[in-house]
């Protein structure tokens, strides 16, 4: 091989060497400048933001609907569970979304796992092309407001009605009696105990519309029990003579409590009274008021006809009575029982029953004990 054929081969291999270097230097440059390209976020910016402030239970889901992202109220609500909505109505309404990504809106009833059935508004929409969003507002308690409201004006109505249906039937019976003197009496007699029954009525619905926020009163002050159970079983002392039943009470000295002297002798009355109604004659009420711990505890017991196990659940709630035809006779309107917890509530307190069909019952209001040395000063 001649000098010139050497030399042209080496700057050959001089030439392709030197092309190779320059090309992996240039493409170890511009990876090195390269920015990398990042993956597009599944769950758009700012959307967990946005969920977070949001007042509704919320759940988002991704293209196979599995939960991306839940409220704690969802689980606890019974939407969510192992990552996948629960309730068949809300899958039908995320399937029906996702084929023509129309927002679905329903009302459902929810049957949680502990507890009672929820009452949900929801909402589904597409949030992106692959993300759907359900929206769900607990209206339980609005549910039951409503319901207790509904119940509350049916009620009244009707409990209206009698008396007032009673008066008028009596009326027109004294007009046409005008000549017989008996009849005019005992009819007007009759029209008395309606009149007093209504107005008994009238002003337990204004008690109660007084106490339903179950606030503190501006007008609390220091009540002496002694004396406030002395007042309530003199107000039944009529009805007790009448049946003979002797009203027995036992109340520990100096024990005071603090709240709204009107509204705590309506309860403890209220106690006494359905004691004493409730009551066979010749029987015994026995009022007791004792110390317990920080607690006073004024408790009412009968040997009435006492309150089966599933109606002590309904026992406080408005004009629900254990036997109606008996309230009916007595002219117990079932507001009283209602009345003495909500005052207890207004007056930072409770109230407990204890009861057994035939061997009668007892409620016991429990008020915070109010003590002169140390509660004069919180005051």
């Amino acid at each position: 091989m001649d000098i010139d054929a050497a030399y042209l081969i080496a700057g050959a291999v001089g030439a392709a060497v030197g092309a190779t270097v320059t090309f992996v230097w240039l493409f170890s440059e511009r990876r090195q400048n390269a920015v990398p390209e990042e993956p597009t976020p599944l769950v758009p910016p700012g959307a967990q933001a946005v969920l977070s402030v949001l007042s509704s239970t919320t759940v988002l889901l991704d293209s196979s609907d599995t939960v991306l992202e839940a409220s704690a109220q969802a689980v606890a609500l019974g939407i969510v569970r192992d990552r996948r909505i629960e309730p068949d109505e809300i899958r039908a309404m995320v399937q029906q979304v996702r084929r023509d990504g129309q927002v679905r809106e329903s009302n459902l009833t929810l049957q949680r796992r502990r507890g009672l059935p929820a009452h949900v508004s929801v909402r589904v929409a597409p949030l992106t092309s692959r993300l759907v969003i359900v929206l769900a507002l607990d209206r339980t308690d609005q549910q039951r407001v409503e319901n207790i409201r509904r119940d509350f004006v049916a009620n009244v109505s009707h409990e209206l009605k009698t008396p007032v249906g009673a008066l008028n039937l009596l009326a027109e019976a004294v007009a046409e009696a005008k000549d017989d003197p008996e009849s005019v009496v005992r009819f007007a007699s009759r029209m008395q105990t309606e009149s007093e029954r209504l107005t008994r009525l009238v002003q337990q619905i204004i008690d109660l519309s007084r106490l339903q926020n179950d606030v503190a009163s501006d007008d609390a002050t220091t009540v002496k029990v002694d004396e406030l159970v002395a007042e309530a079983c003199e107000h039944s002392a009529t009805e007790s003579e009448r049946k003979r039943i002797e009203i027995s009470r036992t109340v520990e000295p100096d024990l005071l409590v603090h709240g709204d002297r009107a509204q705590l002798h309506a309860a403890v009355s209220n106690l006494v009274e359905n004691a004493v109604t409730y009551s066979p004659e010749g029987s015994r009420v026995v009022v007791t008021a004792a110390l317990a711990g920080d607690d006073v505890r004024i408790s009412v017991a009968d040997n009435g006809i006492g309150i089966a196990g599933p109606e002590l659940e309904r026992i406080f709630e408005r004009f629900y009575r254990v036997d109606p035809a008996r309230a009916r006779a007595t002219g117990g309107t079932g507001l009283g029982r209602s009345i003495v917890k909500h005052v207890a509530a207004s007056n930072g307190g409770t109230v407990d029953v204890w009861s057994e069909p035939g061997a009668g019952s007892t409620f016991t209001l429990v008020l915070p004990r109010f003590q002169h040395d140390l509660d004069e000063e919180i005051l």
